[in-house]
């Protein structure tokens, strides 16, 4: 492969994306390659998603990329908003979003939470995930500037800084997306020994 399509237009995945890949990798966004659409999200899983995205692409260009989807995830609200993260006050207004997942944790005392990022790489047609995980809680009102979805209002464990209040170095020493990134580079390192992309 000279490159990996990441299958998605969203320039903040996408730049955190790369920044944690640094050179090691010739990513390139769907806008860079041309293509202008809005990949539909319609399934029930983070999971189901991620594979439809990354599908989508690799028909569309027959060439190897990958995609991912990731919710947030409040274990007293049993999951949600999960994969309707984007769009949990059925809308896409972050505002909304997090007015409504502040409103819904009001009163209540456990508030722990984890993001979890699910990809989808294919290779050659065919498909392998890798997952991650940060655990940590949201707080009862937004702190920070930075970041983007509900970042402002998560703290990872182990910090006493929102996600919203570091800089992306800092954040992606905790993030979920991270992880699920650092497996899939390992999984290509081991598979394409000795090629450079």
């Amino acid at each position: 492969m000279e490159k990996l399509i990441f299958a998605s237009n969203n320039q903040h995945k996408a730049e955190e994306i790369k920044a944690i890949l640094g050179n090691s990798f010739a990513i390139k966004t769907l806008k860079e390659v041309g293509i202008n659409i809005d990949i539909p999200e319609p399934h029930d899983t983070l999971e189901k998603n991620a594979t439809e995205k990354s599908f989508v692409v690799y028909k569309l260009t027959k060439m190897d990329c990958f995609s991912e989807d990731t919710g947030l995830e409040v274990d007293t609200l049993n999951g949600e908003p999960g994969v309707r993260s984007a769009r949990y006050a059925d809308d896409e207004l972050l505002k909304n979003n997090i007015d409504k997942l502040l409103n819904n944790l009001k009163n209540k005392p456990d508030r722990s939470a984890q993001f979890r990022t699910v990809i989808s790489l294919i290779l050659k047609g065919e498909e392998y995930k890798f997952e991650g995980v940060c655990k940590g809680i949201i707080i009862a009102t937004q702190r920070g500037e930075m970041g983007f979805g509900y970042d402002s209002v998560f703290i990872p464990g182990g910090s006493d800084k929102t996600f919203a209040e570091m800089d992306m170095d800092e954040k992606n020493t905790y993030s979920h997306r991270r992880k699920a990134i650092e497996k899939l580079v390992e999984f290509l390192k081991q598979i394409n020994k000795g090629k450079k992309y």
